[in-house]
């Protein structure tokens, strides 16, 4: 993914879904999806764990298929182990087509799961962190 991508991805994102949210503030996917919120992105919270609880002021979803039909995902960013990743990429293309970017955070690869995507027509960023990203590109 080359730095003119990042920023393409970065400046057509306007809802992120955060898929492994956590509720604690001392954790990676807290702490990243506060940043995005903080950049101006909605931050949309996903983990069954928390669903139903309101988090950085939004809605807590159980899992992709969940988030309500009004709201428009145009990232996934993935805080979970890498086996999970081609169950999540099932979600996004059976129930979030509208989804454009796939991104899986650092430590987070599957390269089936990345092709099924790409093969989708989604963008695929992995092992990877926005929190990093956006201001290394002056974003």
């Amino acid at each position: 993914m080359t730095d003119a991508e990042l920023r393409e991805i970065f400046n057509e994102t306007r809802t992120i879904a955060v898929v492994g949210f956590s509720a604690h503030p001392d954790r990676p996917s807290h702490q990243v999806a506060a940043f995005l919120q903080g950049r101006g992105y909605r931050v949309i919270p996903v983990n069954p764990g928390l669903a139903g609880q309101v988090h950085l002021g939004e809605m807590t979803y159980p899992d992709l298929a969940a988030i309500a039909r009004g709201i428009k995902v145009d990232m996934v960013d993935v805080f979970r182990a890498s086996e999970a990743v081609p169950g999540i990429v099932e979600q996004v293309l059976a129930h979030r087509p509208e989804v454009r970017t796939l991104w899986m955070q650092l430590g987070v690869i599957h390269d089936g799961a990345a092709c099924a995507a790409r093969a989708a027509g989604k963008r695929v960023v992995m092992d990877r962190c926005p929190k990093i990203d956006l201001p290394r590109l002056g974003m």
